[in-house]
């Protein structure tokens, strides 16, 4: 391991130890409170252009493997971790984290205060940060800093989006013979890809629907087309990274679906792209929601649900102008899901797919194929 500089934008400096990917990498900092799931945090899209800190002290203990990947490569800046193990001890272990990290071109952190961190992220909020194995003098960090494009002015969408439309077919993980299972569809939907992870994928075909993932520059004329011809049931929006008020081709794709009432469902980014498109803009939280520990209110059944969360927007109160509340976020009272009263469309802020876990909220897939 060798020395890694960071430099925070309210100005303080941070020494630690490398391992990972080596360089110099721009992102915001963000905490994230699970403690399970580190390789399918670092594999989930929506944390495309920022740092990871992780509370929990230990990462790596279990390595990594091909089956827990949320997608295809990782798209976070870096992670920073209090310890990391670098002798996995786990069964289903294929590599080290730090082999991982290193393929993929992501920065991890070490020997580091991470409760200083959180603590300062709690009190000031989200900002942004410089890591260097390179850089190591402040002023320069500062200027290299000062000089990159913020995580709201880069449309992290394009990264991470597929190509290509595929057909997924994998449905819910099998925990006895360790495979994923091939089940039955019954209906047929579009999941606007603009960061998807596989275990949303997977829970949409375990609840009985083939799913066909597109890019997100996919138009709204063929999927209006294709609802029109009863070729498709409706259309998944899933989570993703960044700003949802710069994604302005996607707003108008989706005020195009809402105007045809195509059934819509949408996850996290999906969620906030559904407010601004019914002419609610989302709000940026001070340090946001990243972790697998959350507590939600089902305001439908009054059930308490622990939940996964992993966003840093949120959609406005006076939403309910035109949806009704479903689900509230306990530590804060920001709106965690909504029904719209006029068009067959849903919406939930968390992440009811929660891979590798809490799952009290899966029941929501169930819901939505129930909807279409």
């Amino acid at each position: 391991m060798q020395k890694v500089s960071l430099y925070l934008e309210n100005g303080i400096l941070l020494e630690a130890l490398s391992f990972g990917a080596e360089g110099t990498s721009v992102g915001e900092i963000v905490f994230n409170t699970s403690l399970t799931g580190y390789q399918e945090i670092v594999s989930d899209p929506s944390y495309a252009g920022q740092f990871v800190t992780f509370t929990m002290p230990e990462i790596g203990n279990v390595g990594c493997n091909e089956q827990d990947m949320e997608s295809k490569n990782a798209h976070c800046k870096g992670i920073i971790v209090r310890n990391y193990q670098t002798r996995p001890s786990n069964f289903r272990s294929e590599e080290t984290l730090d082999t991982l990290l290193k393929r993929e071109g992501v920065m991890g952190i070490t020997n580091i205060d991470t409760r200083y961190i959180t603590k300062i992220l709690r009190d000031e909020g989200s900002m942004m940060m410089i890591a260097s194995t390179e850089v190591h003098d402040k002023e320069e960090l500062r200027s290299i800093l000062e000089s990159s494009p913020r995580i709201e002015d880069i449309n992290y969408i394009e990264q991470v989006s597929t190509k290509e439309s595929y057909i997924h077919q994998d449905g819910n993980y099998d925990c006895i013979n360790f495979v994923y299972e091939k089940p039955e569809t019954t209906k047929k939907i579009i999941a606007l890809d603009f960061g998807i992870k596989r275990n949303i994928l997977n829970q949409l075909t375990g609840a009985g629907m083939q799913v066909e993932v597109v890019p997100n520059k996919t138009s709204a004329e063929s999927i209006i087309s294709r609802f029109e011809a009863k070729d498709i049931d409706g259309v998944f929006l899933s989570n993703g990274p960044g700003d949802p008020l710069i994604l302005k081709e996607e707003h108008e794709l989706i005020r195009q679906l809402i105007a045809a009432k195509v059934p819509m469902f949408g996850i996290c980014l999906g969620h906030q792209l559904l407010s601004i498109s019914h002419g609610y803009d989302t709000f940026k939280l001070k340090f946001g929601h990243h972790g697998g520990n959350h507590p939600v209110k089902n305001i439908v059944s009054g059930a308490v649900e622990i939940t996964a969360q992993n966003h840093n927007y949120n959609v406005p109160d006076n939403i309910t102008e035109v949806a009704t509340v479903t689900h509230m976020n306990l530590f804060d009272n920001t709106i965690e899901g909504l029904r719209y009263n006029d068009s067959p469309i849903m919406s939930v802020q968390h992440h009811p797919e929660s891979s590798p876990g809490p799952h009290e909220s899966a029941y929501i897939f169930t819901e939505f194929a129930a909807m279409l």
